[in-house]
């Protein structure tokens, strides 16, 4: 069986080889024919980009230079995770899981949201585990946004914020925060308000600024949020960085 199995991948793959090279064949003479249409992506991605971080992070390692742009972890990945990966696989936790996640992950972030943030978040209907924020970001967007809704976000903002919100044919309305703490005016906050409004984001500590709303700031946004009936995105990544 093992055989055989091997047999239909390599003849599977083989003929893969074989379809690429036949379009490419195709293409090329269709191209010398003029009767050739030159195919376009999903315009939805031509706006989604890595953000500057990961950009200027390329750019570095091209160069051999010193990178202080990401915050990349050079340290040693703790002996507690390892220990916990290699007796997930030995005990055959190596495949599909529910769509939300594995509930023993679900049930201690619903701990941590009521113990830490004082949410009360069911794990079996309001919490989903996602591969990274950004991810996540991605798919809030996707589930939450349709083409034409407006979303209010706070400058500086963190880039992919934008590229999201423009892959999924959100409009971004920008709150400008005014440097050196980086307040807003709830003023200009309303004045963004349109009939088009559905959500606004929120990014505390913030990426690049550093910015921590104050408590007074998050209650002004939540009252706002309410009156008008928006979904507040918040993007808490650095939560306990400070």
């Amino acid at each position: 069986m093992a055989s055989e199995s091997i047999h239909l991948s390599h003849a599977s793959i083989e003929g893969l080889t074989l379809l690429e090279s036949l379009c490419d064949k195709r293409q090329i003479e269709a191209k010398e024919g003029q009767g050739y249409m030159e195919r376009q992506i999903n315009q939805r991605m031509s706006t989604l980009a890595h953000s500057e971080i990961r950009a200027m992070t390329q750019a570095c390692e091209k160069v051999n230079g010193i990178n202080m742009a990401q915050g990349v972890c050079d340290t040693p990945v703790p002996s507690v995770v390892l220990k916990g990966a290699q007796e997930a696989m030995e005990s055959g936790k190596n495949v599909y899981t529910r769509f939300d996640g594995l509930p023993e992950l679900r049930y201690a972030l619903a701990a941590k949201l009521a113990r830490r943030n004082g949410i009360m978040a069911d794990p079996e209907t309001e919490i989903t585990v996602s591969a990274g924020a950004t991810g996540s970001f991605h798919c809030a967007c996707l589930a939450l946004l349709n083409p034409g809704d407006e979303v209010i976000l706070f400058e500086p903002y963190y880039q992919y914020h934008i590229s999201a919100l423009l892959a999924v044919e959100a409009v971004p309305v920008i709150v400008k925060m005014t440097a050196p703490h980086w307040t807003f005016s709830t003023d200009e906050l309303e004045r963004a308000i349109s009939p088009r409004t559905k959500a606004i984001i929120v990014n505390s500590p913030g990426n690049p600024s550093g910015k921590v709303f104050a408590r007074t700031e998050l209650e002004n946004i939540a009252n706002f949020t309410i009156r008008h009936d928006l979904y507040a995105i918040t993007d808490e990544i650095y939560e306990y960085f400070l």
